[in-house]
C-alpha cells in the first residue's frame, strides 16, 4: 500500500515513452561499447577504460529498465535485450531480474539478498564484490521459476561461450573486454546497491542524488528512492518525478547518495529522525 504522503504525487503521466525515448533506451550503451572495443584495438587504454565505464553504467540502466518493463519495448524484445546484455556484461541478467524484483518486494528485509549488501561497511562492500555478484545470480537461479531457470541457463551458456572464445583466440579486444567486465561486476554491489541504500532502513529504504553532473554521468540511476516508490516510471522521467517529490513530499528525498555534494536540507524538511517516524509504512 502506498504511503498517504505520496497520494498527492502525480506520476501516471510519466509512464509513457515517446518512440524516440524507446530508441534511445535500446541504443544507449552501444556507442560506448563500440568505442571501448575500438580504443582497446588501437591501444588507447585510458580511453578504453573510460568508454567501458560508461558502457557498463548505461548497460546497468538498460538491464534495470528491462527488469521493470520500462525500456519502452515489447515483452519478446525485452527478453532479447536481456540476452544481449548478458553476453556483453558477462552476468546473467535473467537471474538478477528475479533477485532484483524480490528486492522491490522486500526492500532491506530478511529475504532481500541484493539490498542487504548495504548493511556492510563500505570497505567490505567493495572487497566482497565478487561474492555479491555470485550471490545475486545464484539466488535468481535457485529461486526463480522453471522458465526463468531455463533463461538463466541460456545466459550462462552464452557467457561461457564468450569467455572460452577469449581464452582460445586470445584476441586482445576480447580478452580486455572479459577482464574489465569481471572487474565491473565485482563493483556493482558497492556502486549500485551500497551507495543508494546504506544507512537506510525498511521504512525509508533508499537514497537519491540531486547533483546534475553526477546524474548525467550515471544516466539517472541514482534517483533511487523515486524508483522504489514508483517503479513503473521509466528512468527517462525520474528527474521530473524527483521534482514533484521535492515539491510535495520532500521528507522522502532527504538522504543524498553523495552527502558532501548535497545542499543543506535543514530549511526544507524536519529532522531525519522525525521523518522516519512520519513515513513509517
Amino acid at each position: 500500500m502506498r504511503h498517504p504522503s505520496l497520494s498527492q504525487i502525480k506520476w501516471q503521466d510519466l509512464r509513457q515513452l515517446r518512440p524516440v525515448e524507446a530508441i534511445y533506451n535500446v541504443l544507449l550503451s552501444l556507442p560506448f561499447l563500440l568505442l571501448s572495443w575500438w580504443s582497446a584495438w588501437q591501444g588507447f587504454w585510458l580511453l578504453a577504460l573510460v568508454a567501458t565505464f560508461f558502457f557498463f553504467t548505461a548497460a546497468l540502466r538498460q538491464a534495470h529498465d528491462c527488469y521493470h518493463r520500462t525500456l519502452g519495448i515489447g515483452k519478446m524484445a525485452t527478453e532479447l535485450m536481456l540476452f544481449a546484455l548478458s553476453i556483453t556484461m558477462l552476468c546473467s541478467t535473467h537471474a538478477i531480474r528475479h533477485t532484483h524484483l524480490n528486492h522491490h518486494r522486500d526492500p532491506l528485509g530478511e529475504s532481500d539478498v541484493e539490498g542487504n549488501w548495504a548493511r556492510l561497511p563500505w570497505y567490505q562492500a567493495i572487497l566482497g564484490g565478487g561474492l555479491f555478484s555470485i550471490a545475486i545470480q545464484w539466488f535468481g537461479l535457485t529461486h526463480g521459476s522453471r522458465h526463468n531457470r531455463l533463461l538463466v541457463a541460456i545466459d550462462m551458456l552464452l557467457i561461457s561461450a564468450v569467455i572460452v572464445t577469449a581464452l582460445i583466440t586470445m584476441h586482445p579486444v576480447l580478452v580486455y573486454h572479459v577482464l574489465v567486465m569481471i572487474l565491473a561486476n565485482t563493483m556493482v554491489g558497492f556502486f549500485a546497491v551500497w551507495s543508494v541504500h546504506h544507512g537506510c532502513d525498511e521504512r525509508v529504504y533508499a537514497r537519491s542524488e540531486r547533483h546534475p553532473l553526477i546524474n548525467l554521468l550515471t544516466f539517472n540511476l541514482l534517483y533511487h528512492i523515486e524508483h522504489h516508490l514508483f517503479p513503473a516510471v521509466p528512468t527517462n522521467h525520474l528527474p521530473e518525478l524527483a521534482k514533484r517529490l521535492d515539491a510535495q513530499a520532500p521528507e522522502w528525498t532527504q538522504q543524498p547518495v553523495i552527502p558532501m555534494l548535497a545542499p543543506s536540507y535543514s530549511q526544507k524538511t524536519r529532522s531525519h529522525k522525525d521523518m522516519q517516524c512520519d513515513t513509517a509504512l
